[in-house]
C-alpha cells in the first residue's frame, strides 16, 4: 500500500483508477489538524445534511424528549421547549462557517481567539468531554447487549459484560478510523433505516399518547430549567465539532447552505425524535427515570413486545452512530493539544481509553453518578467559548490566514502576546465560565456562593445564558481593537 499525494492511504495501486471517484475506494483519512488543498475538498453542504441526520436519528433523543416530561410538563409545553431548544442547533451551523475559509478543525482554528498554548488548554476541555459523551455511548450499547442476551435466555455475567464492551470498542473503531469521507458517507447510508424506524414507532405511539394531560402551572424556574436541558443537550453540545466536518467544504461554500442543511439535518431530526419521546412520557416515564432505559422497552407500552429485538438492535446501531462523530471529533482535538499522532493514531488512543473507562462505570456504580453530572459541566465552558470563538471571527471580518494557524512557534501570528496565550480570550472565557456557574442549578453539590443566582430566582437554570452573554460581552469590549486591526493586516496578506 502507498500513501496517496493527496493524503489518502489507499487500497487500490492501480494507475488506472488513480483520479477515479473518491466514493469508490476505502481509504484511511490521513490528513489531521493540517490545512486541506482545496483539490481535495471533496464535499458540499448537502453533505453534512446528510452526515448530521444519520447521526440525530437516534435512542439518545428519544430518552430525553421522555426526561423532559420529568419535569412535570404539559405535552404542549414540552412541545413548545423542545422547539425552542432544538432552534440551538442553527449554532452548529454558524460554528461550521470557518473550516472552509480555514481548512482545518476547530480546535486548531481556536489557536486565532486564545493563541497557541491557550488553545490547547481548550482542546483539553473539548477532549474530556468527547471522552465522556463516548463512554457514556458505550455504556448504553453495553446495557442494550444486556437486555438483548436476557430476552435470549442468556444471563450476563461480569465475563460477558467485558466481552460486549470489547466487540463495542472493536466495533466503534472502525469509521472513525477510516476517516472524514467513509464517516458522512456511512451516516447518509444510515439515516434512511434510522428514520424509518421512528416511522414506524410513532404508528404504535401515537395512538396511546395522552395530548391533554391536566398539570399544573409550570413556574418561569421550571421552564427555564427545561430550555437549558434542552439546548446543553442538543445545539450547543455540538458546537465545538462543527468545523470539524465542514473543512472538507470549498471556501466558495455559500453561508445560508451551510447553515441551513447542518440544522435541517441536526436540529429537525432531533425535534421530531424528541416529540416522539414526548408522547411516551405523557403516560409513562419508566425510560428515563430506569437505571438501564432500554429493559422498558421490554414491557411493551413503548413497542410491541414482538418489535423489541429490532428496535434494540437499531438502537445500538445509532448510538454507535453518534459515538463516531465524537470519536473522529476526539481524535483530532488529541492532536491540538500537541501529542505527537497521526489522526488514525489518536483514534485508536481515543478508542482505547473510552474502553477502559466504560469497564470501570460498568463495574463501579459512583461513576455513574459522575456521569450525571456530565452535562452541568460541559455547559460551564462551552458557552463562553462559543461565544469568544464566534465573536473573534467576526471581529476578525470572517477571515484567517490559514498558514499561520498551523505555526504554533513564538512569533507566529497566533502565538499570542503573553507566552503563547491572548489574556482577552482568557479573561472572557473565565468570567464566562464564572457566569454560567452562578447561574447553574447543579445536580451536584457545589458551595452556595457559586450559585448565588439560582439560589436567589428558586432554583431557575440561566447557565446557558449568563455564559455565553458574559463571556461574549467580556471579549468584544477587551478585544475589538486589535482584532480589528488584525483583520486589516488578514487582509493585505
Amino acid at each position: 500500500m502507498t500513501r496517496a499525494p493527496e493524503g489518502d492511504f489507499k487500497l487500490s495501486d492501480d494507475p488506472r483508477t488513480a483520479n477515479a471517484d473518491p466514493s469508490h475506494r476505502l481509504h484511511i483519512e490521513l490528513h489531521g489538524i493540517d490545512y486541506i488543498p482545496e483539490q481535495e475538498r471533496w464535499a458540499k453542504p448537502r453533505d453534512l445534511f446528510a452526515m448530521w441526520a444519520g447521526a440525530s436519528f437516534q435512542v439518545e433523543y428519544f430518552v430525553y424528549g421522555i426526561a423532559l416530561m420529568t419535569f412535570g410538563f404539559s405535552f404542549s409545553q414540552a412541545l413548545i421547549l423542545t422547539i425552542i431548544g432544538n432552534c440551538s442547533f442553527v449554532l452548529v451551523g454558524i460554528a461550521s462557517l470557518q473550516g472552509p475559509i480555514a481548512g482545518t478543525t476547530a480546535m486548531t482554528i481556536n489557536r486565532a481567539p486564545f493563541g497557541s498554548r491557550g488553545a490547547r488548554l481548550i482542546a483539553v476541555f473539548n477532549w474530556l468531554t468527547q471522552i465522556g459523551f463516548e463512554t457514556e455511548g458505550l455504556i448504553r450499547i453495553v446495557l442494550a447487549g444486556e437486555v438483548l442476551a436476557d430476552r435470549a435466555g442468556i444471563h450476563v455475567g461480569a465475563g460477558l459484560k467485558v466481552l460486549f464492551i470489547i466487540l463495542a470498542v472493536l466495533i466503534q473503531l472502525l469509521v472513525p478510523l477510516f476517516g472524514h469521507e467513509t464517516l458522512v458517507k456511512t451516516l447518509r447510508v444510515l439515516a434512511v433505516p434510522f428514520l424509518a424506524l421512528y416511522i414506524v414507532l410513532a404508528t404504535y405511539i401515537v395512538p396511546k399518547a395522552n395530548f391533554h394531560t391536566a398539570t399544573h402551572v409550570a413556574s418561569w424556574s421550571t421552564w427555564l430549567a427545561g430550555l437549558a436541558f434542552t439546548i446543553a443537550l442538543s445545539g450547543l453540545g455540538w458546537t465545538e465539532n462543527g468545523n470539524d466536518y465542514s473543512r472538507y467544504l470549498p471556501r466558495t461554500a455559500k453561508r445560508s447552505s451551510i447553515i441551513g442543511w447542518v440544522f435541517l439535518g441536526s436540529g429537525v431530526p432531533q425535534t421530531l425524535v424528541m416529540i416522539i419521546g414526548i408522547m411516551v412520557g405523557t403516560y409513562t416515564t419508566t425510560i428515563a427515570t430506569s437505571a438501564n432505559p432500554f429493559s422498558a422497552f421490554a414491557n411493551g407500552h413503548v413497542v410491541p413486545t414482538g418489535f423489541v429485538v429490532p428496535v434494540l438492535v437499531v438502537s445500538i446501531a445509532q448510538l454507535f452512530a453518534i459515538n463516531s462523530l465524537d470519536l473522529y471529533s476526539s481524535g483530532v482535538t488529541l492532536q491540538t493539544i500537541g501529542f505527537s499522532l497521526q489522526r488514525w493514531q489518536a483514534v485508536v488512543v481515543d478508542t482505547l481509553v473510552t474502553g477502559a473507562l466504560t469497564v470501570y462505570a460498568v463495574f463501579d456504580a459512583t461513576f455513574n453518578t459522575l456521569l450525571k453530572d456530565f452535562a452541568d459541566i460541559v455547559i460551564i465552558w462551552i458557552g463562553p467559548w462559543f461565544a469568544i470563538y464566534i465573536i473573534d471571527w467576526v471581529l476578525r471580518r470572517c477571515r484567517y490566514d490559514s498558514a499561520a494557524l498551523q505555526e504554533t512557534a513564538a512569533g507566529s501570528r497566533y502565538f499570542g502576546s503573553f507566552f503563547g496565550f491572548r489574556p482577552a480570550a482568557v479573561i472572557a472565557q473565565l468570567l464566562g465560565m464564572f457566569a454560567a456557574l452562578e447561574g447553574l442549578a447543579p445536580t451536584f453539590t457545589v458551595p452556595g456562593w457559586l450559585t448565588l443566582v439560582s439560589s436567589h430566582t428558586h432554583g431557575a437554570d440561566i447557565s446557558v445564558f449568563s455564559g455565553i452573554g458574559v463571556a461574549g460581552v467580556a471579549y468584544y469590549l477587551l478585544a475589538r481593537r486589535e482584532l480589528r486591526s488584525a483583520a486589516l493586516e488578514t487582509s493585505a496578506s
